[in-house]
């Protein structure tokens, strides 16, 4: 007997084929221990969810007491007797199995939706879109409800954190580009799944920055870098390592090959890689086969603008806050290191008073520190930075933040130098990775975004002011690792095309 497919099973299955195989299939004892701040996102969200009913004015049916065979059976009791709103019930049919957070009357059927702690769509609001993490979620309560001649029609609903709800309807086209209905890429991941668990269909595991917080991270990266798998290349992903198997099947075997053997005019045999990306996962193959023999190279020379002051720049985000809570600095003059000294500005309370406060401060800041040169890892900053000015305009001019990130003056390590200008025979380009390659270490054994997060949440609850600094240190040391890797950089030697690694 197969298992049932449930809504969290095609969750994961947008994100990770493998995923679903794995906790199917997989030895339990292979999983690693819970992530404290995926079980966060679950606190959070569960949270969030009684805080939604608890709001509810209107009476509804609340089945959250019960579980299993009971809660399903209380369910078709509220359905039969035509229940305004069904709160966690639990509905099943022919190897369909879903716990939709509400049923709701609608005309002669039901229609199915979920509470959400995240936005119901995404992208901004005049091009927002919805997620498909959500739809195959609600498809598959309304393919249930449909098949029990329950459902009113092929549609559901978001109730999302900003208090909105948001209408997924299956029968829509996406878009004028994409003439596909919502119910057609249901359909397409219900169908994967059910190959997946009736064994029709294998997966293999591919690295991609959603592993780190996945229970099976280190069970999958065992069999990948036994594998020489060719996803461990930087930007190298699932569907481009399937295209290339069937060729090139591992890291060694590319690196061997002759790029040049698989070009035909302008294009490659393989569909949706072009000859230049071709060629960059080959220099990529080539340094990461060289083993402890590699060492990473400049692409082309290039020169930094400098300035006797240097800030190294990093920010602490809570996304289910919406509050950017650390904005840290570390600064050195004249390119010495004795000179560091670490500079944050802390919001201390989860509210827009605070967040406000440390916006502000951290401007001023970089304000008195002109003249100087600001370096930072990736555009979330810039980014972030946008969206505060937003909220609180009246901390600087948007000109004025434009001018904070111009590129005179304001370096994107990770795009503007990483990328352009480098190689590095490493899994990924995060960085840790990189600084990490370096020898830097971060004093915490478990630095991470998503661990701040979690440890920010803890000093909220608690005032323990051990867990403040430990937020400050490790935001410290991912500024300083920005430095690390700068420096590293500004040594690297030109390898020209055609040269040995």
């Amino acid at each position: 007997m197969t298992v049932p497919i449930t809504a969290s099973m095609l969750y994961d299955l947008v994100n990770c084929p493998h995923r679903v195989t794995m906790d199917v299939f997989a030895d339990p004892a292979e999983r690693d221990a819970p992530n404290a701040f995926v079980e966060l996102l679950w606190e959070r969200g569960s949270l969030y969810e009684k805080e939604v009913m608890d709001g509810i004015e209107a009476p509804f049916t609340d089945l959250s007491n019960y579980a299993g065979e009971e809660k399903e059976q209380k369910t078709l009791e509220a359905i039969e007797r035509r229940d305004t709103l069904i709160y966690s019930g639990r509905i099943q049919a022919e190897g369909l199995l879903g716990a939709p957070d509400l049923l709701r009357k609608d005309g002669s059927g039901y229609i199915a939706g979920d509470i959400k702690s995240g936005s119901g769509e995404e992208g901004p609001e005049d091009m927002s879109k919805p997620k498909m993490h959500y739809a195959v979620q609600l498809g598959l309560y309304t393919d249930i409800l449909e098949r029990k001649g329950l459902s009113s029609g092929r549609r559901g609903f978001i109730w999302d954190v900003n208090g909105e709800e948001v209408i997924y309807d299956f029968t829509l086209p996406q878009g004028q580009r994409n003439p596909r209905t919502l119910w057609q890429d249901y359909e397409e991941y219900l169908s994967d799944a059910q190959a997946i668990v009736e064994k029709r269909a294998e997966t293999l595991a591919a690295y991609g920055g959603a592993c780190k917080l996945c229970h099976w991270y280190n069970a999958c990266l065992t069999r990948l870098q036994g594998a020489d798998d060719l996803t461990l290349i930087p930007e190298l992903g699932r569907s481009k390592r399937d295209v290339l198997m069937a060729s090139v099947p591992t890291i060694h075997s590319l690196a061997q090959s002759d790029p040049d053997s698989f070009v035909s005019g302008k294009k490659t045999i393989f569909p949706g890689i072009g000859p230049a990306t071709l060629e960059k996962f080959h220099r990529r193959a080539s340094l990461i086969a060289a083993g402890k023999d590699a060492q990473p190279y400049l692409k082309q020379p290039f020169v930094l603008p400098e300035a006797d002051r240097e800030l190294y720049f990093d920010i602490e985000v809570d996304p289910m806050r919406d509050i950017c809570y650390l904005h840290g600095f570390v600064e050195r003059c004249g390119g010495d290191n004795s000179t560091e000294r670490f500079v944050a500005f802390f919001a201390d309370k989860p509210d827009d008073q605070s967040e406000k406060e440390a916006f502000s401060q951290a401007v001023q800041y970089m304000r008195d520190s002109k003249p100087c040169i600001t370096y930072y890892y990736s555009k979330y900053e810039r980014t972030i930075y946008r969206k505060l000015l937003e909220k609180y305009p009246d901390v600087c001019t948007p000109e004025e933040l434009e001018e904070m990130f111009d590129p005179a003056n304001s370096i994107d390590l990770y795009f503007d130098v990483v990328l352009k200008y480098t190689e590095w025979p490493t899994r990924d380009y995060s960085i840790k990775t990189l600084a990490k390659y370096l020898g830097f270490s971060w004093r915490d054994t478990h630095p991470s975004g998503a661990a701040s997060i979690e440890w920010f949440h803890r000093w909220i609850e608690t005032g323990d002011n051990s867990i403040r600094q430990r937020i400050l240190d490790y935001n410290e040391d991912d500024c300083r690792a920005t430095r690390v890797l700068k420096d590293a950089i500004c040594r690297l030697q030109v390898k020209r095309e055609g040269e040995p690694g």
